[in-house]
């Protein structure tokens, strides 16, 4: 079935409003933990949005031998935070023998697994599941840093990802990409937001007006971006009947956690360097 017959079978509203409602949780949990509870607070957020993405993306991705699929997710996200957590001086290359041990044993895992159905695409899908979680934990060590930072990163990424949603399920054209009901008026307006958001939180990270401003458009484009092939994902997965196997809640996940997963890196690499 290709994308374009594919977004039939998901409307706008089951598409945009459950990930915009879940991304204003995520949001709220992401930067508000860490403005409480410090570090204790950084790492309950993360873990949370880890595990939930650990569970929701190999049902998404229909990962062959899903018991232990879920486990070693499960394990590479623990590893990636305790690296970040332990040591007094924690570095981000840690993370790279958390990422090695973990995509071994997921190649170990599928090959002793019989039949081998579907191989490529489930190590394919173990390696991305592992990136991203390695990805979440990054922002352990920003929030370390400076947790006001860490707060102005997540309601930049959060509110781009709430605000697109919501404009794409009022006027989701023209389209930015065929297949999926996301559109270009969506993310400009995304970027704009993130960027005012974080403009106005600036002082909760001792940022300046144009640091600010340029973290949460950068920021904010990266979540706009990576939500687009998140909605690829829901509306291929959907196509396909996942959510009737499972819940259409774990496409809601994978729309929410995909996305700031991958602003987390960015977001540590401007705000050491800015």
């Amino acid at each position: 079935m290709s994308p374009t017959a594919a977004l039939p079978e998901t409307p706008d509203r089951a598409h945009h409003l459950p990930a915009a409602g879940l991304a204003a949780l995520a949001t709220a949990v992401l930067a508000g933990l860490p403005a409480v509870l410090d570090e204790v607070g950084a790492l309950a957020g993360v873990l949370v949005l880890q595990l939930a993405l650990v569970l929701s993306w190999v049902m998404v991705a229909r990962l062959r031998g899903a018991t232990a699929s879920l486990v070693v997710g499960t394990a590479a996200a623990v590893a990636a935070d305790l690296v970040l957590v332990l040591p007094d001086r924690p570095e981000i290359g840690g993370l790279l023998a958390v990422l090695a041990v973990g995509f071994l044993v997921s190649v170990v895992q599928q090959m002793l697994r019989s039949p081998r159905h579907r191989l490529v695409d489930s190590l394919a899908g173990a390696a991305l599941l592992l990136t991203a979680v390695g990805a979440l934990a990054a922002l352990l060590l920003l929030g370390r840093e400076d947790e006001g930072r860490l707060v102005v990163a997540g309601l930049a990424a959060g509110t781009a990802l709430v605000v697109g949603h919501l404009v794409d399920q009022v006027l989701p054209r023209p389209v930015v990409a065929e297949g999926v009901p996301r559109g270009l008026v969506g993310t400009v307006v995304a970027v704009v937001a993130g960027a005012a958001v974080a403009f106005l939180a600036r002082e909760v990270a001792d940022l300046g007006m144009l640091r600010s401003a340029f973290v949460g458009a950068v920021v904010a484009g990266v979540v706009a971006l990576v939500a687009v092939a998140a909605s690829y994902v829901a509306v291929e997965a959907a196509a396909e009947g996942v959510p009737d196997v499972v819940s259409p809640w774990v496409l809601t996940v994978v729309q929410v956690a995909l996305p700031l997963a991958a602003t987390a890196p960015v977001a540590l690499g401007l705000l050491s360097v800015l």
